[in-house]
């Protein structure tokens, strides 16, 4: 372990990630402080409907059940947890680890943060009345805690990168103005938010390396910001250039990086490897973060349902069109929204039936719960002896189900408290910073000369290029990225917006924007609105983008042989 720099770690990437990461972690190998990233939209979305059932809940309850465990084993390491399993009552999850430690027989220091939750002045906003309004704050709050002496720290919705930014901006002593230096950790927190996505974990070459169970990431933090990638020595997965490539380019937009504590331009990122499972990242500019900040609303929008209809052997398409018509005649009332989905799955002269088969997928909304409750549920299942030949439903099904609306706002960070409560109770007021800057589009690199006119061969584009997507509330965000300086000419100069959306037709209409990193040679695309109003209310297949990339690197392009 290198004494100049501060190692810390991840254990969760999201509410629902493997339980026993926190024990891996601790047991694995030598970290400094360990980190827990649980919030999301959606998990926001369910903790608000925990909240309304429970005022006493709103927080991730599997962190209290994953220290319950290793607790321990932490104060016997001397390893700090930061965490914002608090979500919607940090408080709340303070007092019970209070508990959980005296039950234990363990000191432990236990400080919070809080002044996220906007709920009760969401009027006052003019947010209106969502069941949950959360403003990202930076991690200067985290710091002053751990300034303070915690062991653990729980807050509510923090950026996901300041999980990293507060233990390294306490352990250097970094000031608000240190622009570069909180870029560097906010790049590196970014890279250890999601878990084993940066060790191998949803890697588009995953057959390069071991895939089965990744270990989950750490970071060598130094007093410049900049970082070594690595992980616990005999864990599975692996960390290399692209591993680590692949976590940069997930869910960004431009080349600049905006957060609470800074604005990280991408744009400026140096990525070597430093060795087996190790690769450093360094040389990032920062610049002030922007004055307002981002507010993740959640609203209940009604209730939904669906049923899937399978469709076997010949006439698919005469089969869904019966399907269509019968079903539209039996929903009466109709619900404001219904959704059919072909999926033709099926292979001609199948060796099996399952081969055979395509699926028809039938979404509805309504605000009505009964529109879209058992009367659907029963139009359905009443099809049963009076359809299509061979007809089956892959489930039944049930009865209305709530779901969300995510919807992004912004609000001056003046506005916004941001307390850090100690573990002696007392309460720091954390101000904003004094300088900050509006954010304005970084300009179009100049691009490398295109390859010279040579013989071609029509392949998947995955032959070539990684990808990794994945979604921003409705947007969906799809990162290419690519080995070699040819293959970068190439990419760059073919992979356009009108490209784009020729290979993904789905996109359609919508407005794309495409964002080009030269130094990691990677292309970000941004789609505007595919998904709908977010995961909780989206109809697509693929509700959260997470597979766009690796349909896009299934399209078949013209690939200059040489790259082959």
């Amino acid at each position: 372990m290198d004494a100049r720099s501060l190692r810390i770690g991840n254990a969760s990437g999201f509410y629902g990630d493997r339980f026993s990461a926190f024990r891996e972690m601790l047991e694995g190998g030598p970290l400094d402080v360990l980190t827990g990233d649980y919030l999301a939209e959606l998990t926001l979305l369910i903790l608000g409907r925990d909240r309304q059932k429970n005022p006493g809940g709103g927080y991730a309850r599997t962190f209290l059940r994953q220290l319950e465990e290793t607790l321990g084993l932490a104060v016997e390491k001397k390893v700090r947890i930061v965490a914002n399993a608090g979500g919607l009552n940090p408080a709340g999850l303070a007092n019970d680890l209070r508990a959980l430690a005296a039950k234990l027989g363990l000191s432990v220091r236990v400080a919070h943060v809080e002044g996220d939750d906007l709920v009760g002045r969401a009027d006052e906003l003019g947010f209106g009345r969502p069941l949950t309004a959360n403003a990202y704050l930076g991690g200067w709050g985290i710091a002053a805690c751990l300034d303070a002496g915690a062991d653990i720290v729980v807050t509510g919705r923090v950026t996901d990168a300041s999980l990293v930014v507060g233990p390294a901006a306490s352990h250097f002593g970094w000031k608000r103005h240190d622009w570069d230096r909180l870029a560097g950790a906010m790049v590196a927190g970014h890279v250890l938010e999601c878990g084993a996505q940066a060790t191998g974990g949803n890697f588009a070459f995953f057959g390069e390396l071991d895939a089965r169970r990744p270990g989950f990431p750490l970071a060598e933090i130094f007093a410049d910001g900049s970082s070594i990638i690595t992980k616990h020595p005999g864990t599975g997965g692996a960390v290399t250039v692209d591993t680590v490539k692949a976590q940069l380019v997930y869910e960004i937009a431009g080349a600049r990086y905006a957060g609470p504590d800074a604005t990280a331009r991408f744009d400026t990122i140096a990525i070597e490897a430093a060795g087996t499972d190790r690769v450093r990242l360094s040389g990032v500019r920062g610049e002030p973060p922007p004055p307002d900040v981002k507010v993740c609303l959640n609203r209940l929008g009604g209730f939904r349902n669906e049923a899937s209809f399978v469709l076997v052997g010949l006439d698919i398409e005469e089969k869904a069109a019966l399907v269509r018509e019968q079903f539209d005649a039996a929903l009466d009332p109709r619900p404001v929204e219904v959704v059919y989905t072909l999926a033709r799955t099926d292979h001609t002269d199948a060796p099996s039936e399952e081969l055979a088969s395509a699926t028809l997928r039938v979404s509805v909304k309504d605000a009505d719960a009964k529109v879209v409750g058992r009367h659907f549920s029963s139009a359905a299942v009443e099809l049963a002896l009076a359809s299509y030949p061979g007809f089956f439903m892959t489930t039944l099904p049930g009865d209305a189900s709530p779901f969300g609306i995510y919807t992004p706002a912004w609000v001056d960070a003046r506005r916004v408290p941001h307390v850090s409560v100690l573990p002696d109770g007392a309460r720091i007021d954390v101000t904003p910073p004094d300088e900050t800057c509006r954010l304005e589009a970084v300009p179009v690199p100049a691009l490398p000369a295109p390859l010279l006119p040579g013989p071609t061969r029509r392949v998947p584009l995955g032959r070539v290029a990684l990808a990794r997507s994945g979604d921003k509330g409705g947007d969906a965000n799809i990162g290419v990225w690519v080995r070699t300086e040819e293959a970068w000419r190439w990419l760059v100069h073919t992979l356009t917006e009108e490209r784009l959306r020729a290979l993904l037709p789905e996109t359609g209409e919508l407005t794309i924007h495409r964002h080009v990193l030269p130094n990691l040679r990677a292309l970000n695309f941004v789609v505007e609105g595919l998904l709908g109003e977010g995961v909780a209310s989206s109809t697509r297949f693929d509700p959260q983008g997470k597979a766009l990339g690796e349909w896009l690197r299934a399209r078949h392009v013209e690939v200059p042989e040489q790259l082959l």
